[in-house]
C-alpha cells in the first residue's frame, strides 16, 4: 500500500501576519486597560474599523485572542530568561538580563499590566501554560547561579528569590510607570530613567553577589 504524502501548511501571507499584528496589538490595549471581563471581540473589531466576522476569522473566540496575546507577552519574556544562559560573565550576563526586562516594560507597559492581571487573578486561563514554560526557565537560571557560585564567581544567596527580586523591581517600571514619572514632575519615563533604573538594579544585584 503506497505511503499518502502529507501536504505541507501553507505559510501564513505577509497581508495576514499584519493583520494578526494589528489585532493582537489592539487586544493587548484593551485586555491591559479593562481586563479579560471588560473586552468583547466587538469592541476590539471597532477599534480597528472590521466586522466581528473578520475577526473571527483570524480568532475564532475571545479566549484564543487572550491566550495569544498572553502567548506573544511569555514569548518576549521567555526570551530575556534565556539571556543568562548565554553569557558566561555573572556581571554582563545579569546586566543584559536586567536591561532587557526593562526594555521590555518601557516598550510593552500594556503587555506587562495582561500578564500581571492574570497572575494576580491566579492564572485561571493561564496555569498550565505558566508551569510549563516559566518553571523550567527559572530553574534553569537557577542552575545558571549555582554554577557561578560553585566557580566562586559569585556569592552564595537565595537566587530563587534573587530572581524574584529581579523580576518585580524590573516589571515595576511597567506596572508602576506613570506613577513614577508623576512623582518626578514628567509626562512619562525618559530612556535615561531606564538607563538610571538598569545601571542602579544592576549595581544592587551585583552588590549582593560579591558576599
Amino acid at each position: 500500500m503506497e505511503k499518502q504524502l502529507q501536504t505541507p501548511p501553507r505559510k501564513a501571507s505577509a497581508a495576514r501576519i499584519r493583520k494578526q499584528s494589528q489585532i493582537l496589538a489592539e487586544a493587548e490595549q484593551q485586555f491591559a486597560r479593562f481586563g479579560f471581563e471588560g473586552v468583547s471581540l466587538d469592541s476590539i473589531a471597532a477599534a480597528l474599523s472590521i466586522s466581528r466576522q473578520n475577526m473571527l476569522y483570524y480568532y475564532a473566540s475571545k479566549e484564543e485572542l487572550y491566550g495569544a496575546v498572553l502567548d506573544s507577552v511569555l514569548a518576549s519574556w521567555l526570551e530575556s530568561m534565556d539571556t543568562l544562559a548565554r553569557e558566561h560573565e555573572p556581571e554582563s550576563a545579569i546586566s543584559a538580563y536586567i536591561r532587557a526586562k526593562l526594555r521590555f516594560s518601557r516598550e510593552r507597559p500594556g503587555g506587562s499590566a495582561v500578564f500581571t492581571r492574570e497572575v494576580m487573578a491566579g492564572a485561571p486561563r493561564y496555569a498550565d501554560k505558566l508551569a510549563k514554560s516559566v518553571v523550567p526557565h527559572l530553574r534553569a537560571n537557577v542552575r545558571t547561579f549555582e554554577r557561578w557560585a560553585k566557580q566562586g564567581l559569585v556569592a552564595r544567596v537565595d537566587f530563587t528569590h534573587l530572581m524574584f527580586l529581579i523580576w518585580s523591581s524590573t516589571q515595576a517600571y511597567a506596572d508602576l510607570g506613570p506613577q513614577f514619572a508623576v512623582v518626578m514632575g514628567k509626562r512619562q519615563l525618559s530612556e535615561g530613567d531606564f538607563d538610571a533604573a538598569h545601571a542602579l538594579i544592576t549595581s544592587v544585584v551585583m552588590k549582593s553577589l560579591r558576599g
